[in-house]
């Protein structure tokens, strides 16, 4: 089956419009007609050939909604017409310890939305700035937000379970002290999740206009990094900080602010790594640094059942397709407010 698509046939060229196969349904696959994709800071950096590894063509995009076109004969628990969506995981080994508690995204053999080893012509998975994608049902998620909020459920498959995770797994809650540190795609989600579930909330940014944004995203505090007196002021106060900065910089001055037993937990993938943090600061208070990757098939549908009970959508900004290469510019400028997402129906 062959669709349109948007992608690139190199890192130092622009993105465009393209045609790509998609496997015939199988026996456990879901066919999607995808209504709407989120873009990813990730989707620059693998598109660009910034990540190792890249092929080329390259179609990006693993923030995926949209409705069921046909279904396998073994498949049960999705219908067409169903909303659904794909997040960063098409395929895992499905038997290994990881895939056996739900946390595909661990998985040794985890294959993601794009360009991950597959059968699949042309040898590597192709993502979601395309018309439709096949997958196998064990990863599709079912939407229940109404169907008007759709494009912004979109960054949810990703940006909201990556703050998710982390915080169900370190306990996130009423009488938790919460950080969250940058005020973007990531973080503007790591904000409104973090409200959700109860605890106060410290929103951390480099820029003093954002105090307003945060308050409205719902953080109890704003604090501007660079301002050595608002740092100091919650010195050893915080259970759980999730650092969504995508850039090396000064872990130090986050870790500080841990309380005893505190994590620091990061999400954002710089390209270059982060300054080895003193040793001290974490074992006088038996602090932590931590990792977290996205989530699990499992917590990503809790994920997304807490976001509709709640009414959490991302704040996003609707393009067309040919405006994907614009977005990537602004992108890099920070210029949107927090998430660009493609509406696929211009792919046509």
């Amino acid at each position: 089956m062959t669709v349109k698509a948007y992608g690139a046939y190199a890192g130092d060229k622009p993105l465009e419009p393209l045609n790509i196969d998609r496997r015939t349904t199988q026996a456990h696959d879901v066919q999607i007609d995808i209504a709407y994709c989120g873009v990813c800071h990730s989707d620059l950096h693998q598109v660009r050939g910034e990540w190792a590894g890249t092929q080329f063509p390259c179609v990006p995009g693993h923030e995926i909604v949209g409705r069921v076109a046909a279904v396998g004969s073994h498949v049960s628990d999705f219908r067409p017409g169903d909303l659904v969506g794909i997040g960063c995981i098409v395929d895992s080994c499905k038997h290994c310890e990881e895939c056996d508690v739900g946390l595909e995204n661990y998985c040794d053999g985890m294959t993601g939305t794009y360009n991950f080893p597959t059968a699949d012509a042309p040898g590597y998975t192709l993502g979601g700035y395309s018309q439709q994608i096949v997958v196998h049902e064990r990863y599709v998620l079912r939407i229940r937000h109404p169907e008007e909020q759709l494009a912004a459920v979109a960054p949810l498959l990703c940006a909201g379970i990556t703050t998710y995770s982390p915080l169900r797994h370190w306990g996130a809650g009423p009488g938790k002290k919460v950080g969250i540190v940058g005020i973007g795609g990531l973080g503007h989600m790591g904000i409104k999740l973090a409200h959700a579930m109860g605890a106060h909330v410290v929103a951390f940014t480099t820029s003093e206009s954002k105090r307003e944004a945060a308050r409205l995203l719902g953080a109890d505090e704003t604090v501007v990094s660079h301002n050595a007196e608002e740092m100091k002021a919650h010195a050893k106060s915080f259970d759980l900080i999730i650092n969504t900065v995508a850039a090396a910089h000064d872990l130090d001055m986050f870790v500080t602010l841990l309380k005893r037993d505190g994590t620091m937990a990061l999400v954002g993938a710089p390209s270059s790594p982060h300054a080895s943090p003193n040793v001290m600061n974490l074992i006088t208070k038996r602090r932590s640094i931590a990792g977290s990757m996205i989530g699990g098939i499992p917590e990503t549908q809790q994920m997304l059942d807490f976001c509709a009970e709640h009414g959490i959508v991302s704040d996003i900004e609707l393009i067309g397709a040919d405006q994907i290469n614009e977005s990537y510019e602004r992108m890099l400028k920070g210029d949107v407010k927090y998430r660009f997402v493609i509406d696929n129906s211009t792919l046509n």
